[in-house]
């Protein structure tokens, strides 16, 4: 099958949407660790910022993912996410007392909560079982191409510019306001178990209802099918030790790489990873989307050893080019996988479901990779990090879905 008849219009759009808001997104993630060092946030301190921020995204996107499946409306929790993350970007301009900080920052990760279960409902629903991890994958390579976009703008502006993060966060309101403006151009999608649903229960124009409570999305986990709670329990233990990638960046500027070095490295990444994510998207359609995801995390692993080694420029721009293709491998995969082994009526809540208790154990993560960084170094942290992936990696190996 052509990609053409496999990419429909509804795919692109939301593509080019995120590919906008991660432009604005990723001009200011690569140079967020230096920024909040510049501003006396310690390694711990960082570490809970992006674990707070991380789970306030997911317990939102469980609670949205299902709200939406109730409502069956999709476009409006897009648009309104998209906004919030469009106008938190320059509110980190205002000032550098540590709560404004963390509001801002939460607040950019609510936005993602809000749209992330519509959005991927959206996608799930514009393809099929057989060509789910190409749609999604295409989504992930423009979205990506925006967070190599986004690096290689806040690297051009910082060479003229070096120290100057405050305008760049109000730079970074352009292309986000720019993908609030796109979702204007999407329609509300009309499957048929939308039509059936929304004929016995009219949608009575509400957003928020009371009979979805915020937490209501926990009874999916035993509705849901086996296959489903093995996939996503296999995927929470690694989300358990990934943390932020605000630590590779931190052990590159560690190594001795320089500031522009680390956004370099970094863009390089995104390259790759917005290069590979389709083709992996492929790969996994035709070989397997298990065998793709286990490859992934066999990857990561490797990576995160590597890391230990404190290589020059070299070896960790190779480990960060394996970092991209480990990423290729397993976000639009598991999102793919997930959706395949949930009722269509249920996507953007078992997505939602996922990625609530995802980030969850991210809060844990980046929280426990600051302790152990501060404690133990950081040789300790990569090793125990490479080897947890390596035995989840063989888990899935082994698991009977």
């Amino acid at each position: 099958m052509k990609p053409t008849a496999i990419i429909s219009r509804t795919v692109w759009m939301l593509s080019l949407v995120s590919m906008a808001t991660d432009i604005a997104s990723e001009m200011l993630y690569p140079v967020m660790p230096m920024f909040l060092q510049s501003i006396g946030f310690s390694v711990i301190l960082i570490g809970l910022l992006e674990g707070l921020a991380e789970a306030t995204a997911g317990l939102s996107k469980g609670y949205f993912g299902k709200l939406s499946d109730s409502k069956m409306k999709r476009l409006p929790f897009v648009q309104l996410g998209y906004a919030l993350s469009a106008f938190s970007k320059p509110l980190m301009a205002v000032t550098v007392l540590p709560l404004w900080i963390f509001f801002s920052r939460t607040l950019d990760r609510l936005g993602k909560g809000i749209r992330t279960g519509a959005r991927d409902a959206i996608l799930s629903a514009e393809a099929k079982p057989e060509t789910k991890a190409r749609v999604f994958g295409f989504h992930r390579a423009l979205d990506t191409a925006g967070a190599f976009i986004g690096p290689v703008v806040a690297l051009a502006f910082l060479f003229v510019y070096p120290g100057h993060y405050k305008i760049l966060f109000l730079f970074a309101f352009v292309p986000g306001i720019a993908a609030v403006l796109l979702t204007l151009l999407l329609k509300e999608p009309k499957s048929s178990e939308e039509k059936k649903i929304t004929h016995e229960a009219p949608f009575e124009g509400k957003l928020f209802v009371k009979s979805v409570s915020f937490f209501s999305f926990l009874r999916y986990w035993r509705e849901a099918s086996n296959a489903y709670r093995k996939v996503t329990a296999g995927l929470l233990v690694f989300a358990l030790i990934n943390s932020a990638d605000v630590f590779l960046l931190l052990q590159a500027k560690e190594i001795g790489l320089t500031d522009l070095q680390v956004i370099g490295v970094y863009i390089f990444y995104n390259f790759v990873y917005a290069s590979f994510a389709y083709p992996a998207g492929a790969l996994a359609d035709r070989w397997g989307l298990r065998r793709t995801l286990v490859l992934g995390l066999f990857i990561f692993s490797a990576v995160y050893v590597g890391m230990s080694l404190h290589g020059g420029v070299l070896w960790v721009s190779f480990l960060f080019f394996l970092y991209g293709i480990y990423a290729a491998c397993t976000e639009g995969i598991t999102k793919a996988w997930l959706t395949n082994i949930s009722e269509a009526k249920d996507t953007a809540t078992a997505i939602g479901t996922y990625t609530a208790f995802q980030s969850i154990c991210s809060l844990f993560a980046s929280a426990a990779a600051g302790w152990i960084w501060y404690s133990a170094g950081d040789v300790a942290l990569f090793i125990f990090t490479g080897l947890i992936a390596f035995f989840v990696a063989c888990y899935f190996m082994v698991v009977r879905i």
